[in-house]
């Protein structure tokens, strides 16, 4: 699938915009701060409703506008002439609209699945060295790109871990009388669905991982002028280091969830936190069994970061559907030699996406369209 027309009305820096695209590479140029990362962001925005910028949507409205609009024309691929219309309405403050083919859709995310994207970014550094949170954050949005519905399990989730979280707040410094029959019955209620909703999200964590790991194996060594073997592990809060080979089934993942959230509910209630559940899981990345945080030269976690977007775009191509791959000033913190590794990993792609404040640090066999991106236009390059 691939990206054929952007428009954009109040997005970022764009007061409105439209930009032809099509199948191959295509590269966006200029100089810092005008408009270049704002292009690949909306077409990264359109395919997850989330920025690898921003955890806002504010920032995404132009200032002084009160609503941003973006639009893509997607084609099912190179040998599919499908294509669909989707449209974004960003309303700070308010619920935001999408539509298909011009027909309202019930909420946003009915719009995941028309597009998928891979995006690597300089901030992607922080999955590799950064804290647990930027590490599963990287594998839900994997996972959600790979099966959509599961951003309704994640929301769900995530409205039942704050519940769950209000109320034993309020039980921090009464002690064991806190814990009265009508907490306890509420908790109850709170635990089963935290664990209902907890196991499908590690269910699906864990299948992706084993899917990806030899996809990460593969690529790191594709990369990396070094012998280190890159591997990945999951680190449960409930059951420790999960082999990957033979994971639990998710009946037995919620029932081990839900024993674990009644084992420490006193610790819990006077800590006033939710110990137990996906949210206090881990991905753990090694580089020769050394854990990359803390022992990866500052190369090697590039070359790892890098090697997790490429073995996503792998996965997501293996389930059947071509992604997006958007590379957003990416060659500038890149040696000369991991520049043509990554150039030719990524050559054969349905549609590349690149931006780069110098032209010359793309290499030259990422030929393709080029657009010069200055003062909020973009003009195509002969």
């Amino acid at each position: 699938m691939f990206v054929t027309h952007l428009s954009l009305a109040d997005f970022r820096s764009y007061a409105g915009v439209d930009v032809p695209l099509g199948p191959g590479v295509t590269v966006f140029t200029g100089a810092n701060g005008q408009g270049k990362t704002n292009l690949v962001e909306a077409v990264e925005l359109l395919a997850t409703l989330g920025s690898h910028r921003v955890a806002s949507e504010v920032p995404l409205v132009r200032f002084g506008a009160e609503r941003a609009l973006v639009r893509a024309r997607v084609q099912a691929g190179l040998d599919d002439p499908r294509q669909l219309l989707a449209e974004l309405e960003l309303l700070p403050g308010r619920a935001n609209r999408a539509s298909l083919n011009r027909s309202p859709l019930r909420r946003p995310r009915d719009l995941l699945g028309v597009l998928r994207v891979v995006v690597f970014a300089p901030d992607d550094l922080a999955v590799v060295k950064g804290d647990p949170s930027g590490r599963r954050r990287f594998l839900d949005d994997l996972l959600t790109q790979r099966w959509p519905r599961l951003a309704g399990v994640r929301a769900d989730y995530d409205r039942v871990l704050k519940q769950r979280s209000a109320l034993l707040k309020k039980l921090v410094g009464r002690g064991p009388r806190a814990l009265t029959d009508d907490v306890v019955a509420t908790l109850d209620v709170w635990d089963d669905a935290l664990a209902r909703h907890g196991s499908e999200i590690v269910e699906a964590r864990l299948a992706t991982l084993a899917d990806l790991e030899p996809l990460l194996v593969a690529s790191y060594a594709a990369i990396a002028p070094s012998r280190n073997l890159a591997a990945l592990a999951y680190q449960s809060s409930s059951l420790g280091e999960i082999d990957l080979a033979a994971p639990p089934v998710r009946a037995e993942l919620a029932a081990t969830l839900l024993d674990r959230m009644r084992q420490r509910r006193i610790e819990e209630a006077a800590r006033g936190v939710c110990l137990v559940g996906p949210h206090r899981d881990e991905l753990v990345l090694t580089l020769s069994d050394l854990p990359a945080r803390g022992y990866a030269s500052h190369g090697e976690s590039w070359s790892l970061a890098l090697g997790l977007r490429l073995a996503s775009f792998q996965l997501l191509r293996a389930d059947g559907v071509e992604p997006v791959l958007i590379l957003d000033d990416v060659f500038a913190e890149l040696d000369e030699l991991r520049r043509e590794r990554l150039a030719g990993l990524v050559a054969d792609a349905e549609q590349v996406l690149i931006t780069a404040a110098v032209a010359a640090d793309v290499p030259p066999s990422l030929a393709g369209r080029r657009y010069l991106v200055s003062s909020g236009a973009v003009e195509e390059q002969p």
